[in-house]
């Protein structure tokens, strides 16, 4: 019975994730559509060969990079102090109210929360540019210009996620011994100093395994976010490799060089995942087997 329960599971897993591997082969090819995998001419590595050759590829590699690593860097803490901050609430009824609000972004998709931050980051009517002009400063045109694009996609990701993201470490602050607590303060310890000395020692577990499967998605900088924000002006600093996947694939038809980037990116992000497992083995004994 447990079998049958699991196998709609793998065989999702199969048809969707697996089967389309064998499309795969279509990167070292001169792909057609009339000729299919089997009868497209084998070109070996010369798909790689054209990407790392254009003038794109250094910049979407860059790209896809920094959003990640700042994106790890800059949003990484900010659950973890939010869950500290909230755990500091006493009013029960009131903290519910705070984790649905923060929680409730998470599950809106891009494409709603793409056009709401297009009208608030408007350089013309948005709220935010009103706000700017209205204590004396100049409009900023957020979404079209290269200075701004990329810190705009940062901080609209760590307020879309932050809230779910805290839901792991104030689950790590639930499962801390409150003997501790009272310990400390017995030994008079206050507030700041039980957070420093036994909250975040009982997180830190946690907090290293977070960090460390969080390099496993470095190269997912967030096609759906990018896509619904982003233009051709700021292609320099937004153009990711899943866009230019996209762009190279879906409306130019070039779907041999397109699989040959996709694949790239695959044996990248596998390599940082199995170098995130081996870390969160290490430092924090979590395997997966």
């Amino acid at each position: 019975y447990l079998l049958m329960m699991v196998a709609p599971c793998v065989l999702y897993f199969l048809i969707f994730h697996y089967l389309p591997m064998v499309w795969n082969v279509v990167a070292f090819q001169d792909y057609s559509i009339r000729k299919g995998i089997f009868g497209s001419e084998w070109i070996g590595l010369d798909n790689f060969i054209r990407f790392f050759k254009s003038p794109y590829a250094i910049r979407v590699i860059r790209n896809t990079f920094l959003l990640s690593f700042m994106d790890l860097v800059i949003g990484f803490p900010v659950p973890i102090v939010f869950a500290l901050l909230l755990n500091e609430v006493n009013g029960r009824r009131f903290k519910k109210v705070v984790q649905t609000i923060v929680y409730l972004p998470y599950f809106m998709s891009w494409v709603i929360l793409g056009g709401i931050f297009r009208d608030m980051l408007s350089p013309g009517e948005g709220i935010i540019n009103q706000i700017i002009t209205a204590f004396g400063g100049k409009s900023i045109f957020f979404l079209g210009d290269n200075r701004y694009f990329r810190g705009t996609m940062i901080v609209t990701d760590i307020w879309k996620n932050f809230g779910y993201g805290a839901i792991v470490y104030l689950a790590a602050i639930l499962g801390i011994d409150t003997q501790l607590y009272e310990a400390a303060q017995i030994d008079g310890a206050n507030r700041w100093q039980q957070t420093w000395h036994v909250t975040l020692p009982g997180m830190k577990m946690i907090i290293v395994l977070m960090m460390v499967l969080s390099l496993g998605n470095v190269l997912n900088a967030g096609f759906d976010q990018i896509f619904n924000m982003y233009s051709t002006s700021v292609y320099q600093t937004g153009d990711i490799i899943d866009t230019f996947v996209y762009r190279l694939g879906l409306l130019d038809a070039q779907y041999g060089p397109a699989t040959a980037v996709g694949l790239f990116k695959s044996v990248i992000s596998t390599l940082f995942i199995s170098a995130s497992y081996f870390l969160a083995y290490k430092l924090a004994d979590y395997r997966i087997f």
